[in-house]
């Protein structure tokens, strides 16, 4: 019998398109975190026919963890078409587990302007918050050990899958 807890990324999307179809308005802007959210957001952006591109956001300058993680290799990640300040941003993520991914990439994203709002929303919220930071919107909220990770993966056809691992 298997540990590994078996999500099925297509249905959690189909659930979270339904949920943002929901939340989005015309000055809704969406902003994915590098890269499973960036994925999301793009496809979404699809979806939903918006004609706006979404953003593209990395962490990478505003981690807290660079000791143990090192620092990313895709620095360069953050794509902004648009002008920041005053817009209603849907930050769009993968996975939800301490909140510091989200934490810097919001530093980041005051790098570029001061937004009218920020909401999260993600594909799994998987607990053990580490700071005060809630999604308005998940599409799962599953619970892992703290030494399993769980990382979006699309295939070359745009599917996604999930890839669990033990650290």
């Amino acid at each position: 019998m298997s540990n590994t807890l078996h999500l099925d990324a297509e249905a959690l999307y189909a659930n979270l398109l339904a949920g943002v179809r929901r939340i989005v308005t015309p000055e809704t802007t969406l902003v994915g975190v590098w890269s499973g959210g960036a994925w999301l957001a793009e496809r979404l952006t699809t979806d939903l026919g918006l004609a706006a591109s979404p953003g593209v956001i990395s962490s990478a300058l505003h981690r807290d963890d660079f000791s143990s993680r090192g620092m990313s290799a895709k620095t360069d990640a953050t794509h902004l078409p648009f002008e920041v300040d005053g817009r209603h941003i849907l930050l769009i993520d993968d996975v939800l587990y301490t909140g510091r991914t989200t934490r810097a990439v919001i530093n980041e994203l005051f790098d570029f302007g001061r937004p009218a709002s920020v909401a999260l929303v993600v594909l799994v919220d998987r607990g053990g918050r580490q700071l005060p930071i809630e999604p308005v919107l998940s599409a799962a909220r599953i619970t892992l050990p703290a030494d399993q990770r769980v990382a979006l993966v699309r295939d070359d056809n745009g599917r996604f899958q999930f890839h669990f691992e033990t650290v």
